[in-house]
């Protein structure tokens, strides 16, 4: 691989730059051009260590700064997001490889989570109740946790740690992110403005690293949550072994995810639904549509027609081509990984109606792949029941409505769904039935808006608890309930009272 000038990455700890101490560093490339650009220092358990300890420190102070003060640094960063979008966005881009409108969509979904963070105020009010008996009254609040850390994906570096983290940091907690350890530019450059914005030191940090500052992070009894976003394997692993330490744990897996097309659906809305949801963001997106179920023959044949037609369309670039609908894969590995995909699938039976396993590019060493598209795949094969986290996606053939629910509740994975369909009749024994935990109905992704909550079903998710929405308040604070009498100076209590209490 072409080397160019490697940058020296380092942590955020403590609200500066700080440098590794374990003297092992990872790579990172420029997918799009198949370059190593930086070097990323992955830390040792002994530094993770110490960033917990003084995270704790952190947290001491910000848990005490009053609401208001905390969401003047909310403020502050959301208008910093939206100020360095075109930064956030091209460096995204260098290191995802994503295009540039790609990456400025999962910015505006980050400022969008940051958006509800600024509603804690209120969704931080407890109860309170008035002599609930015998002259007591009754409150209760919810109170951050302390350190808790989130362990994000390469596939959205900027919506995810921000839509895991935002609102933690909101009720008062200290974060410690571990970013992929693919694309850390976009973390450090998030921590920047957080510092920026008037977060004091130690409430957000960045510790990059691989599997020994991940196991350090679930084996330290101070991390007191964890939120985790990745493939189901690790998802469960992650679930695992946090619960085995005693933290609240939430473990977002992968999917393979749905559209099932009606009779009655317009094809032409559908597949252009279907191709930005497939191959948007070379398909490495967790809500992404990997499977077409059309039902009826009839309906599956002018489906594949129309959809083969308009991927010969599709256009595959680097990051910054303003032309190119999306662009390469992370890393070289995960090129093999869908090639081989692709190949044991027509090895089972597949039939290739589109095959973009040699695109044109612009840039040979970068990581591309073009739009696949394999017809007649059966539930038995491989690439049916596992994710393909690349641009290879599939069509699989029903009779009936009811035959295409089945085929999706009886999946191991439950993440997304959709229909598409003019009948509400449909839709509504689709919505009702189908064992999904984010459907769509005529939405081709269906991602709720931040103040919604987000999460799959199955082994799509392991845990308490969902992404976005009020669900992160609940997860990132820990209930208490005071029940308090006040006695008048004539009070005098006139005997012992062993009994229950009781109103």
């Amino acid at each position: 691989m072409k080397t160019v000038q490697i940058e020296k990455l380092s942590h955020f700890i403590n609200g500066e730059k700080v440098e590794g101490k374990s003297g092992r560093y990872g790579d990172v490339n420029n997918p799009s051009l198949g370059v190593k650009i930086a070097e990323v220092p992955l830390a040792s358990a002994e530094e993770v260590g110490e960033v917990v300890e003084l995270a704790k420190k952190g947290f001491e102070v910000w848990s005490k700064i009053s609401v208001a003060r905390r969401m003047e640094v909310l403020h502050k960063f959301r208008a910093l997001l939206v100020e360095n979008t075109d930064k956030l966005a091209r460096l995204t881009g260098k290191e995802n490889g994503k295009t540039i409108d790609d990456a400025k969509g999962e910015i505006s979904r980050a400022i969008e989570s940051v958006d509800f963070a600024l509603g804690a105020p209120h969704l931080l009010k407890g109860d309170h109740s008035v002599n609930v008996g015998g002259e007591i009254n009754s409150y209760s609040m919810h109170k951050p946790l302390g350190v808790v850390t989130c362990i994000a994906p390469f596939n959205f570096p900027i919506m995810v740690p921000v839509a895991m983290s935002t609102m933690a940091v909101a009720v008062g907690n200290a974060m410690i992110l571990k970013p992929s350890e693919k694309v850390p530019l976009s973390a450090l450059l998030i921590s920047e403005l957080w510092t920026e914005a008037g977060l004091p030191a130690g409430v957000w940090n960045v510790v990059n690293g691989d599997k020994e500052a991940v196991d350090a992070l679930l084996e330290h009894k101070d991390v007191k949550a964890v939120s985790f976003v990745g493939s189901t394997p690790v998802a469960e692993a992650i679930y695992e072994k946090g619960t085995k330490h005693h933290k609240r744990v939430q473990a977002f897996g992968g999917g393979k995810n749905s559209m099932i097309i009606m009779p009655d659906a317009d094809i032409e809305t559908t597949v252009n639904s279907f191709i930005g949801a497939a191959f948007g963001g070379t398909s490495q997106r967790c809500m992404a549509i990997s499977t077409a179920i059309p039902v009826g023959e009839k309906t599956a044949d002018a489906f594949v027609a129309a959809l083969k037609e308009k991927i010969k369309e599709l256009k595959v670039g680097t990051f910054d081509d303003e032309s190119a609908d999306f662009g390469a894969l992370i890393s070289a590995e995960s090129k093999v990984n869908v090639l081989g995909a692709i190949e044991k699938a027509i090895e089972e039976g597949a039939v290739v109606a589109a095959d973009g396993r040699n695109p044109e590019v612009a840039h040979e060493d970068g990581f591309y792949l073009g739009a696949t598209l394999l017809d007649h795949v059966t539930t038995d094969m491989k690439i049916y029941k596992e994710e393909v986290f690349g641009p290879a996606r599939i069509v699989v053939r029903v009779n009936t409505l009811e035959e295409a629910i089945d085929l999706i509740n009886e999946h191991e994975f439950g993440n997304g769904v959709t229909i598409f369909t003019d009948s509400g009749s449909a839709a509504r024994t689709f919505t009702e039935n189908i064992e999904v935990g984010m459907v769509g109905v005529n939405v081709p992704i269906p991602i709720p808006v931040g103040y919604h909550n987000f999460g799959g079903w199955k082994r799509s998710t392991f845990g308490e608890g969902q992404m976005f929405g009020p669900d992160t308040v609940r997860f990132f604070t820990k209930r208490k309930t005071v029940s308090e009498r006040w006695f008048d100076t004539s009070y005098n209590e006139s005997k012992t009272d062993f009994s229950f209490p009781s109103s």
